[in-house]
């Protein structure tokens, strides 16, 4: 990295503390149980984990806000929690951010979304999920419309964070394209799942993991030619400007409209836990690119970050005084 792009990096994360960002999405609470394993259950082959704490962490849509916070950015979310227990506790957590939580509806038609993972020695024993993934419709879809449609305007770029959670339905998808083409100067910024595709149109980029960029155009990726043709299909297919595809232990790839394909390698020094950094790859991109960087710096900046968060266990942020030394 040539020592222009680091300085222009450096200088975009002064700028993010200007940024302002909507993130539309699914919300979910991360529950960590943590715990120690000495022996397996004798009434099942299960390890039996002997609890010594747990906490809730902001998840899904409501992890990429607290990204944004994290690396100096400002953001509002909008999505929707339950009336119940859990969502009181994901209002607090956000109000521990001083965010706005008006774009936070409360639903008489759903819980609260909640992944509860039981972590022993460092390691993932298991994770169970308590949700309602129906599509949103009738007074949820129009009271998020309603605060999409006031709100707009404020933001210089949208995130649509989509964990197949029912919020992000095709109608809304295109209502917030209708409303973004008042404001052409809005980026939207997508972290798709592979279902309904046709969602995704109107993007300037979208971020899918190398997973979801195989069952989104049924190429496997395993090299760099591969690569390009994935993210080729995905931009004549969605539009928009570029694509980028997170691989893990292998990096990146960004492929932009003009055919430039680059292979970003990864630099997490090592790897602990890959919870929850597509949220911050996509926080990342979305402040970099608002400050002006091109799609490759700001691409690069999301690597920088990714790498990170893979080094802490649980879902994690990247500060911007880690950012800034990352980049040295």
């Amino acid at each position: 990295m040539s020592l222009s792009n680091k300085e222009a990096m450096h200088q975009a994360m002064l700028a993010f503390k200007d940024i302002r960002i909507l993130v539309l999405g699914d919300l979910i609470i991360d529950h960590f149980i943590w715990g120690s394993v000495s022996r397996i259950s004798p009434e099942a082959p299960v390890p039996v984990v002997n609890v010594t704490h747990d906490n809730l962490l902001l998840g899904g849509s409501a992890n990429v806000l607290n990204n944004i916070y994290a690396l100096g950015g400002q953001a509002t979310i909008c999505g929707l929690i339950g009336k119940d227990d859990m969502g009181e506790r994901l209002l607090a957590l956000l109000s521990s951010l001083q965010s706005n939580p008006d774009g936070v509806i409360l639903s008489d038609q759903r819980p609260t979304t909640i992944k509860t993972r039981i972590i022993a020695q460092g390691q993932q024993v298991v994770r169970f999920d308590r949700e309602d993934s129906e599509q949103i419709t009738g007074a949820d879809l129009e009271t998020i419309k309603k605060f999409v449609r006031d709100n707009i305007s404020n933001f210089d770029a949208v995130i649509v964070s989509d964990y197949n959670k029912g919020i992000i339905t095709p109608h809304l998808m295109a209502y917030l394209r209708e409303c973004l083409a008042e404001h052409p100067e809005i980026l939207m910024i997508i972290d798709p799942k592979p279902s309904q595709p046709e969602r995704f149109k109107g993007a300037a980029i979208i971020t899918p993991n190398h997973h979801e960029a195989e069952q989104l155009t049924g190429i496997r990726i395993i090299d760099e030619e591969s690569l390009q043709a994935a993210g080729q299909k995905l931009l004549n297919d969605l539009g928009g400007q570029a694509v980028l595809i997170t691989r893990g232990e292998a990096g990146m790839g960004l492929v932009e409209r003009d055919g430039t394909t680059i292979t970003i390698p990864t630099v997490a020094r090592e790897v602990f836990d890959v919870t929850g950094a597509g949220d911050t790859v996509i926080a990342t991109l979305a402040l970099g690119l608002a400050a002006k960087l091109s799609y490759a710096e700001a691409a690069t900046l999301a690597n920088y970050a990714a790498g990170i968060v893979v080094g802490k266990v649980g879902t994690a942020t990247a500060s911007q005084a880690e950012l800034m030394e990352a980049i040295k």
